[in-house]
C-alpha cells in the first residue's frame, strides 16, 4: 500500500470516438515531458434542512478540472485532439474552425511502494497557453499548460480509475498504455 504518491510520467492520450452513443478509443500515443497535473474536483454538496437538522444531503460529482503542464505538446496532440492541420511543409496550422476531440488521459504516478497508473475516460482540452522566456545566465525552459476538463463519460457516467500492480493483474498493468483500460465486468464488487 502506498503512503505517498509523487511525480507524473508516461502521459498518454487516446482520442475518444462516439458513434450512436457507443464510445471507443484510438490507440494511445505518448505526450512526453509532463511536469505536473493538478485536477480539482467539480460539483457541489446540496443540503436541505428540516426539523432543525440536515434532513437530506446530495453530492454531485461532475468530474475534475485541472492543468496539465508539459515541456511542449507533440504534433499528434495538436492534430488529433485540437484538430489542427499540417501542410506539405510540415507547418501546423491553427484555424478558428478547428474541431476539437475528446480523449482519454492516461498517466503514471510514482508511489513509495507501487507506481499507480491512472485513466480518465472523457476529457476535453482548452487551447494551451505557452510560456516563452528569454535566455539569461541560465536557460529556463518554457512549457505548455493545458486546462483539462474531465467529465463523466456520457455512456456510463464513469470518470476514471487507477491500477496498482499485483500478481493477479500484472499483465493488464504491463499493457496499460497500449489501449484504454475499461472496467473488468467479470470482477466482483
Amino acid at each position: 500500500m502506498n503512503k505517498v504518491l509523487f511525480g507524473i510520467k508516461n502521459v498518454h492520450v487516446a482520442k475518444l470516438i462516439e458513434s450512436n452513443g457507443v464510445i471507443t478509443y484510438d490507440t494511445p500515443f505518448a505526450v512526453p515531458g509532463a511536469t505536473g497535473f493538478s485536477p480539482d474536483p467539480q460539483g457541489e454538496e446540496s443540503v436541505f434542512y428540516a426539523d432543525n437538522i440536515i434532513y437530506f444531503r446530495a453530492n454531485t460529482n461532475q468530474g475534475y478540472q485541472g492543468d496539465l503542464v508539459v515541456a511542449t505538446l507533440p504534433k499528434q496532440f495538436l492534430i488529433d485532439i485540437y484538430g489542427r492541420t499540417e501542410d506539405s511543409n510540415g507547418a501546423i496550422i491553427e484555424n478558428s474552425n478547428d474541431k476539437q476531440s475528446r480523449f482519454a488521459l492516461i498517466f503514471e504516478a510514482d508511489g513509495d511502494e507501487k507506481n499507480r497508473r491512472f485513466v480518465y475516460w472523457d476529457c476535453s482540452a482548452a487551447r494551451p497557453s505557452r510560456a516563452y522566456n528569454t535566455k539569461q545566465q541560465s536557460v529556463t525552459p518554457g512549457t505548455d499548460s493545458v486546462s483539462i476538463t474531465i467529465a463523466p463519460r456520457s455512456s456510463d457516467n464513469a470518470i476514471g480509475t487507477y491500477l496498482e500492480p499485483t500478481t493477479e493483474n500484472q499483465a493488464v498493468y504491463d499493457t496499460f498504455f497500449t489501449q484504454v483500460y475499461e472496467k473488468d465486468e467479470t470482477a466482483s464488487v
